[in-house]
């Protein structure tokens, strides 16, 4: 199949596929669209917002549309590393056998992944960079296709860790979930209030996503869409000769490679996900503010004059 021939039809299943989302999912168009792209660019997903407004339910209804199989798992400030990959045993033969732990799935839902320490959430660190688990000197592949998202409530700070820098890095998207609209949550009250129950069916299958993901990363792009999306990084970082007076003044680190190259991939994703063969510098600005709101660190001054992450990436662009 010709790259053209396969966005055609990933349009086409995206459009089906989003329809089956809503079943579920009323409004929250944009945090839906983010988290696809994330998925068929092969990255992880951080979803934050405020309890109640259904960042779990989302999680599972795209779990089933794409037909992968998906396990959550609840962090808690007593959970081990051993929880999530798994452990060795000593078998009725007395001999060691490992047992694969609930990240062996494609989609693990990390619930509340601020509530466990630093030791157990750098359990994820592998998982989500190589694809793989390593225990006792053995490394275990991970089902293909594989992510990880995750979910985090910014308002309790009691009892919660901070994601590292690194930890955050290995995201692709930050995703702010907001509140629904009026009209939004007089659907959602009146559909969920009843015994009626929806079922998702599902919409692809593990080898087209995988195949999806592969077309996406081989649509061609333009040296200077490539260049616009360098720059753009660069410009957050306050000793870099292009970065402009308010970096300098507000932000006290900026992003790394790894937020060009998902830009461009994002990019790529976006624009075959709305029908076009190669992607421009719309497609970046559009992907843009999830993929650097958490790569950006604001000084005192930004904080302290009310200069959020949101608007200095506004800026920028």
């Amino acid at each position: 199949m010709s790259e053209t021939k396969a966005i055609d039809e990933l349009v086409q299943k995206y459009n089906r596929l989003k329809q089956e989302i809503h079943k579920v999912i009323v409004g929250q168009d944009e945090v839906v669209d983010q988290v696809l792209i994330s998925i068929f660019s092969k990255g992880h997903c951080l979803l934050v917002g405020v309890p109640g407004l259904a960042k779990t339910l989302l999680v599972n209804t795209i779990s089933q549309s794409l037909g992968l199989s998906g396990n959550r798992i609840q962090f808690t400030p007593d959970l081990m590393p051993s929880d999530i990959i798994g452990s060795e045993i000593l078998d009725e033969n007395r001999q060691f056998k490992f047992i694969k732990g609930p990240i062996f799935h494609n989609i693990v839902l990390a619930d509340e992944i601020n509530r466990t320490p630093p030791k157990t959430q750098a359990a994820l660190l592998e998982a989500m960079q190589e694809k793989s688990v390593t225990a006792a000197g053995v490394t275990h592949k991970l089902p293909q296709p594989f992510f990880v998202l995750a979910t985090q409530n910014p308002i309790e700070q009691e009892g919660t860790y901070p994601l590292p820098e690194a930890q955050l890095d290995r995201f692709m998207f930050n995703i702010w979930v907001d509140y629904p609209s009026f009209e939004e949550e007089v659907a959602i009250v009146k559909a969920t209030t009843t015994n009626q129950e929806t079922n998702i069916s599902p919409q692809l299958t593990a080898e087209e996503i995988l195949h999806f993901q592969n077309s996406i990363r081989q649509l061609p792009v333009s040296d200077n869409v490539v260049e616009y999306a360098v720059k753009l990084v660069a410009r957050t970082r306050k000793d870099d000769s292009s970065a402009p007076e308010l970096t300098k003044q507000y932000i006290s680190w900026g992003a790394g490679p790894r937020a060009s190259q998902n830009l461009i991939i994002g990019a790529k994703c976006h624009a075959a996900l709305n029908g076009k063969y190669s992607p421009d510098i719309e497609d970046v600005k559009a992907v843009a503010l999830p993929i650097l709101r958490h790569r950006i660190v604001r000084n005192y001054r930004a904080e302290a004059e009310g200069y959020t992450v949101e608007k200095i990436i506004g800026e920028l662009l």
